[in-house]
Order: structure tokens, then sequence, then C-alpha cells
């Protein structure tokens, strides 16, 4: 009878440790299954997220090129690749939800392809525009050189008709002579004879030289390297001269014979140097003996 007591005991504690042993092994099965779960998740999570980081890094390396550039939109670019690079840091912080990080990502990826389009664009016509700044160059590189080489060409000219335009006066000659009562004129070699020295010269005819009044400044020096006659003083620029007498001359393109004496009443024996200028210019000279 106690046998039997024994027994059926035993059978209860074994049946109760079997229900025990089954929801032992029911919740560890759970706890494992919620763990893989749990790791399954976060392996994904961390999967996703580095999947959006490489696509972020793309697209700012990509920013990073296109403002490398230095175009007209840079500071646009600019603008975009700072929030890529604030939504980095973001991403770099972040445990949970990756999801609205690739949302974030997708709507600036769209802003970067129309960026982009837009700045090739502009860089297209920037190299439309280069190239024809450069033709734009050269052609007014060899402007400038055709009319440096112009201005050479007029400087020149103006230097061959200035000269051109020169007059020229020939056939400058000096004489002495004897005047009778009668006011004939008889020329002499003798000092003592002489009583008008007259002093003639030849303007050369020029079509290109201004017309118009012309005078001349005549200095008549004597034996004793006098200057005879009115002795006037005048100032050309830095040079003084002191001329016998003046003449003036209406010139009209044409040859012109110019004759004046200068009276005296006592000539010295000697050479006579006669020199015409114009203003202020040597322009001819000539000498004479008187005995």
């Amino acid at each position: 009878m106690e046998n039997q007591k024994s027994s059926s005991s035993l059978k209860a504690i074994i049946a109760v440790l079997a229900v025990l042993l089954v929801g032992s092994l029911v919740y560890i099965f759970k706890i494992t299954s919620d763990v893989t779960a749990v790791q399954t998740e976060l392996k994904t999570t961390m999967t996703e997220k580095e999947s959006v980081m490489m696509d972020l890094e793309n697209l700012k390396t990509t920013y990073d090129a296109a403002i490398a550039e230095n175009t007209s939109m840079s500071d646009e670019l600019i603008q975009e690749r700072d929030k890529v690079v604030n939504l980095i840091a973001d991403l770099k912080k972040s445990n949970g939800n990756v999801a609205k990080y690739r949302t974030q990502f997708i709507a600036l990826q769209s802003n970067m392809k129309a960026l982009m389009a837009e700045n090739e664009v502009l860089k297209e016509k920037n190299i439309t525009l280069t190239t024809q700044r450069d033709s734009t160059v050269v052609v007014l590189g060899e402007t400038k050189k055709n009319v440096e080489a112009l201005a050479g060409q007029n400087e020149e000219l103006a230097k061959v008709v200035k000269k051109g335009s020169k007059l020229t006066v020939l056939n400058t000659a000096g004489i002495a002579l004897k005047v009778r009562n009668s006011g004939k004129e008889i020329e002499t070699e003798k000092a003592r004879r002489a009583d008008v020295l007259r002093v003639s010269f030849t303007i050369a005819e020029n079509q290109i030289a201004q017309s118009g009044d012309k005078t001349y400044q005549v200095q008549v020096i004597d034996g004793k390297n006098n200057v005879l006659g009115d002795k006037k003083t005048e100032t050309f620029g830095e040079n003084t001269l002191t001329y016998s007498f003046s003449t003036k001359v209406a010139y009209e393109n044409k040859t012109v014979n110019v004759s004046q004496d200068l009276k005296g009443d006592d000539f010295a024996e000697g050479t006579y140097y006669i020199n015409i200028y114009n203003k202020g210019e040597l322009v001819s000279k000539t000498s004479f003996v008187l005995r």
C-alpha cells in the first residue's frame, strides 16, 4: 500500500517536471527567436544605414567635383553640398529609423540631378563664350597690329609731308650798288663806292605747302663781324636772333623772287655774310666780298 502511494507521488513529480521542462523549452525557444529577430533587424538596419551613408558620400563627392569647376552656380552647389554634409552627420548619430534618411537622400539626389543638368548647360555656354572671346581677342590683336602699323605709316607720312611742305629758299645772293644822282644803279665790288647792299633770294614752288604770308629774317654781317641794318632782336623758342631786317612774302604755292635793299654810307672792306631765317631757323646763306 505504501509502495503504491510512493509510485503515484513519483509519477506526479515527474509529470510536473515534464510540464516545467516543456515550459522552459518553449520559453527558451521564444527568447532565442526574439534575439535572432532583433539581431536580424539590427543587421538589416546597419546594412541599410551603410547603404544610405555610401549614397550620401557619393552625392557629396559629386558636389565637390562640380564646385571645384568654379562655375557661376558654385554658390548654389555649395548650399546643396552642405545639406548632404549635415545629413551625413545626423545619420552617423542615428541608431533608429533609416527610412527617413533614405527619403531625404532621394530628395537631395533629385535636386543634384537638376543642378548638374543646369551646370552642364552653363559649362557649354561658357565654352562657347570662351571660344568667341578667344576669337575676338585674336581679331582685336590683329586689328591692333594693323592700327599700330597704320599709325606708324601715318606718322612717317606726316613726317614726309611736313618735310615736303617745307619751303625751299634758293639763289640767295648779295651785291653792292652805287646809286647815281639820276637814280641809275651800278653794281660795284668796292666798299667805298657802295651806297646800297641788295639781298635777293627765291622761294621755290611747292604745291603741298601751306599758302599765305611768310616772314623771313635777313641777317647781314660785314667784314668786321657787325650785324648791319635795324639790328632787331627776336626770340624763337630757346634761340635769340639779331637780324638786319625782315621781309614779308605773300606766298601762293608759286615761285617767288624776293629782293630788298640795305642802305649804308660807310661799308667796310671784307667778306659779307648773308643768312636767311624763317621763324629763327636758318634756311639759306651766302657771302660776297667788297674790296
